[in-house]
């Protein structure tokens, strides 16, 4: 629930639209619901404008559809990182329609909100191939909370005029995220030719 919905509940019960008891039923698992093994934070989006995300890893199938569920009945928007396939395949039949799985990121999306205009601009940096998949979690992120995101792949410092061929796009970035492995250079040369606030992400490659 965000607080649009919340503000619609309410003019709706201003509106005698809905009974205080109907609110109370449509309100009822504020602030958080208890699964036992979770408790799913419906009003986090309430607090600070974005919705909880899910960490799949290390979760059994029957926990990660329990919480899917539970985010999917309180109307939220769903992001779930750090699901394998193996993991995916075993909860695939019990998924709520409109999702979308990246087999490369590992993220499932349920986003109700598609049509919203995205703000802001992310430029999401990798140095290799192999970095890709974290990339592509860091974008698939950045859009699902609503902003603009543009890829820069494979521009490591092996080949440092791959990046400077795009220092145009970084210095119109508002933020940029640099994702590398080795011993992370490519953070510290994009840090040298931007001002805008540049979050290195290292990885296990190489």
């Amino acid at each position: 629930m965000d607080k649009n919905e919340l503000q619609i509940i309410l003019q709706k019960l201003y509106d005698h639209k809905l009974s205080p008891n109907e609110v109370i039923k449509q309100l009822s698992t504020l602030p958080y619901e208890n699964l036992d093994f979770a408790k799913i934070d419906h009003h986090r989006s309430l607090r600070n404008g974005f919705a909880e995300v899910v960490y799949g890893k290390g979760k059994t199938a029957d926990q990660l559809v329990a919480i899917i569920q539970s985010l999917y009945k309180a109307n939220s928007d769903i992001l779930v990182t750090k699901l394998d396939h193996k993991a995916y395949k075993n909860i695939q039949q019990e998924l709520p329609p409109g999702y979308i799985y990246d087999g490369i990121s590992l993220t499932l999306v349920v986003n109700k909100k598609k049509g919203e205009n995205k703000i802001g601009n992310i430029a999401i940096v990798s140095a290799g191939t192999a970095d890709i998949p974290i990339a592509e979690e860091a974008r698939i992120t950045g859009e699902f909370f609503g902003s603009k995101t543009e890829k820069l792949f494979d521009v490591g410092v092996a080949g440092i005029h791959r990046l400077l061929d795009k220092v145009n796009v970084l210095r119109e970035a508002r933020v940029i995220i640099v994702i590398a492995g080795m011993d992370g250079a490519l953070a510290s040369v994009v840090g040298g030719l931007v001002s805008s606030p540049v979050i290195a992400v290292p990885t296990s490659i190489g």
